[in-house]
């Protein structure tokens, strides 16, 4: 028997959705936007991870914490917030709340940043022809990202929004195994 383990973006949605929802009827987007990049920045750092991790402190106190450390950055709504994700035991997906969130922003704004990991860095035409393909596919202003994965044996992963697209070899070969594995 397989217990269903829920997905970081299944439990990030509803916060990002949530946050965004107040932000735009607030006209607080790029505040709110500001807000959650810092908290996820900081939650990545390791005495925070220690922090958040820590079984002798309180979720409230750990959402008061991380609060006190980002003072300058935060209003009322955003330590409200904070405090909601706390009670809820999502504080260690404040990156990915944060990034959820930027999505919806971007989509609200037209933009679309995309994420292409290659095994080489792509030439300047390559990116150009694959911005607007991309742009032609989503309808939207593509913001390109090409980052080097030297894992990657060949292809590309792409990464546009809460979409993925993985036409690396390791996909592909995934995927034939996957279908092999079903016939």
């Amino acid at each position: 028997m397989r217990i269903a383990v829920a997905e970081p973006a299944t439990l990030v949605r509803p916060y990002a959705n949530a946050a965004f929802a107040l932000a735009k009827e607030g006209q607080a987007l790029d505040r709110w936007s500001r807000q959650l990049a810092v908290l996820a920045a900081a939650s990545t750092q390791r005495p925070v991870q220690a922090l958040l991790a820590s079984p002798g402190l309180s979720a409230q106190r750990k959402a008061a914490r991380l609060a006190e450390l980002c003072s300058e950055a935060l209003d009322d709504s955003g330590r409200r917030f904070l405090q909601v994700l706390a009670q809820h035991g999502r504080l260690p997906l404040l990156a990915e709340v944060s990034r959820r969130f930027d999505a919806l922003k971007a989509k609200e704004d037209r933009n679309l940043d995309v994420e292409v990991h290659s095994r080489f860095p792509l030439s300047e035409s390559q990116a150009e022809r694959l911005k607007a393909a991309l742009q032609a596919k989503f309808g939207k202003r593509v913001t390109l990202f090409a980052k080097v994965d030297e894992s990657l044996v060949g292809g590309a992963r792409i990464r546009a929004g809460d979409k993925v697209i993985d036409g690396s070899v390791r996909g592909r070969l995934d995927k034939l195994a996957e279908s092999l594995l079903r016939s």
